[in-house]
């Protein structure tokens, strides 16, 4: 009986762990922290409980930089008007985010601009949406 209660109680523990590495918005990124990337893709990763994608950026100065940006789950960004193949390695896009409390080149992005102009809201479901549709900017800030 010890056995099968032990089995039970491991089983449950394990089967909680993704829920124990699930973040929310605040606990991770600053609202405090906005920035602006302009860069072109390089790598897309469709999963839960976020989708990520990779950038590279080139700053003023010539040096380029690796950012990772997190959006929300796929599912949202469905409703928000994504497809899985709207964004591709190689394309040119600008990102408005918030940068990661720890100052890495981690951000949750907010808003993503197409080089067609189009936009598409990405931020996680926490971040409650844009108040009103920013103006993309070419450079990136810090």
């Amino acid at each position: 009986m010890k056995t099968i209660a032990s089995l039970t109680v491991s089983v449950l523990l394990i089967a909680a762990l993704p829920v124990l590495a699930h973040h929310s918005f605040q606990a991770e990124f600053d609202p405090g922290k906005p920035v602006t990337l302009k860069g072109v893709v390089t790598k897309v990763e469709w999963m839960n409980p976020h989708a990520w994608f990779y950038i590279d950026v080139t700053t003023a100065d010539g040096k380029l930089e690796h950012w990772q940006c997190e959006t929300g789950a796929p599912i949202e960004l469905l409703r928000r008007g994504w497809r899985k193949n709207d964004l591709k390695t190689g394309d040119q896009v600008t990102v408005e985010a918030f940068r990661a409390k720890d100052s890495t080149n981690t951000v949750s992005a907010r808003v993503v601009t197409f080089a067609d102009g189009r936009k598409v809201f990405s931020g996680s479901a926490s971040d409650n949406g844009p108040k009103e549709q920013p103006q993309a900017t070419p450079s990136a800030n810090r």
